[in-house]
């Protein structure tokens, strides 16, 4: 959500951080419906004033003896009893048109955020790890993982498309880098480990950004809940509508959950193994800070998340997104792309987005710094350390033998029960 006094002060900033990202002006329709608005509310106010001011003039009325004046105020009281109601519920409509045409707009980018329209013009910021060098041609996971025990094809027979079952050896490797990537970020980084629903209302997915613009990319039950698609959401919310003590920030907080998406635009974006699965496992970073924190912090999860892919030994790159290819919510990210020798290619495995207060906005989280009388909007950040699944993914292609067996990373072999090698089913 944006600040309309910002918008009212700098409308043509406004317009030219927006025209960045590829939205046209918009500040003035913006701006015609809040001074509508605006109007009806001091209508709104002013006939209260009258209507509490004849009021208290009745009794004195009456209590004078004056009758004629008594009823002729009365007369007054009733007739605006009759014509607030039409404008408090034109001010709740100009109020809610107002919101909506801002809601549906994405965050400013930060002024460092590199112009572009598409994942083309991202910048690679550093490489990091040597890549393998194989004396075979590697294979890609697809190729790889199902006589490991990556079975697409009961998982689409379930399921459908997009769905995977997992047994075996590979099961546990699944499990065991959820388990290490939740252990890392809790006991290196500082994360308090949570365990947040899975299924949350309209208000917690409108407070993160993902309604009312992206509900085509989510799953929603029968009774109207929605299935998270990180759990971004549900760790976010969890300080919704809170005046939060400053002594408490920042607060950073971490959690291994099932996410849900509909895939809704990726249409025939890797159909094919395990990459973009309608359900998966992450391990999601999130940080509530002051403002003037919220840069700092976003450098730290990202380090976080990068400590994970250097635990593992899987090579990667830091890129920083271009305009077009960020997410409604961030003002600046920064994806991770670990390295896929079977693709021959970095795909990404992390982004970590630092939002500002586009989401405390829309949420009402805020806290009153020390000395002052007045709250502020807090900033908020999330990240990925990491997807679960996409690092299994690298892991098989960068530890991947000649015969189809795959060596365990040995920062996994602690949660393995002794296994070191996944080998191929005969």
């Amino acid at each position: 959500m944006h600040d309309i006094r910002f918008i009212r002060e700098n409308p043509e900033a406004f317009d030219a951080a927006l025209a960045r990202r590829g939205v046209g002006s918009v500040s003035s329709a913006i701006l015609d419906l809040d001074a509508r608005r605006r109007a009806v509310t001091a209508k709104v106010q002013d006939a209260k004033a009258r209507r509490n001011e004849a009021s208290k003039a009745i009794g004195q009325a009456m209590g004078q003896g004056d009758k004629d004046k008594a009823e002729s105020l009365k007369a007054k009281v009733a007739e605006l009893k009759q014509t607030m109601p039409a404008l408090e519920d034109e001010d709740r409509q100009l109020a809610a048109e107002l919101e909506a045409a801002m809601a549906g707009l994405p965050n400013l980018p930060a002024d460092d955020v590199p112009e572009g329209a598409s994942e083309d013009e991202n910048v690679e910021i550093a490489k990091w790890g040597a890549l393998r060098e194989f004396s075979f041609k590697p294979q890609e996971h697809a190729d790889i993982g199902p006589a490991l025990g990556l079975d697409f094809e009961t998982g689409a027979a379930i399921s459908g498309a997009r769905f995977t079952f997992l047994r075996g050896g590979i099961a546990r490797l699944h499990r065991a880098l959820g388990q290490f990537m939740l252990d890392h970020q809790t006991g290196q980084n500082g994360y308090t480990e949570c365990a947040p629903p899975l299924l949350v209302r309209d208000e917690a997915a409108y407070g993160t950004g993902q309604l009312p613009k992206f509900s085509e990319d989510l799953f929603q039950t029968t009774d109207g809940r929605w299935l998270i698609p990180t759990a971004e959401v549900s760790l976010t919310n969890a300080v919704r509508e809170q005046i939060v003590d400053e002594t408490r920030l920042p607060i950073r907080m971490t959690a291994l959950t099932q996410c849900f998406r509909s895939e809704a635009g990726a249409a025939g974006k890797d159909t094919r193994g395990f990459i973009r699965q309608h359900q998966f496992e992450k391990v999601e970073l999130v940080s509530v800070v002051r403002p003037e924190d919220s840069e700092a912090e976003h450098d730290r999860m990202l380090g976080a998340a990068k400590g994970v892919l250097e635990a593992l030994e899987l090579p990667y790159r830091t890129m920083l997104l271009c305009t077009g290819d960020m997410g409604a919510t961030a003002r600046k990210t920064y994806d991770l792309e670990v390295w896929l020798p079977g693709q021959g290619a970095y795909r990404e495995i992390s982004s970590c987005s630092n939002c500002g207060d586009y989401q405390t906005r829309r949420m009402n989280t805020r806290y009153k710094p020390e000395g002052s009388k007045k709250t502020e909007f807090l900033h908020t950040l999330n990240g990925s350390g990491l997807a679960v699944g996409r690092t299994l993914v690298a892991v098989l292609e960068n530890y991947q033998n000649e015969d189809g067996s795959v060596t365990v990373p040995t920062a996994l072999k602690p949660y393995m029960g002794g296994i070191e090698q996944l080998t191929p089913e005969t």
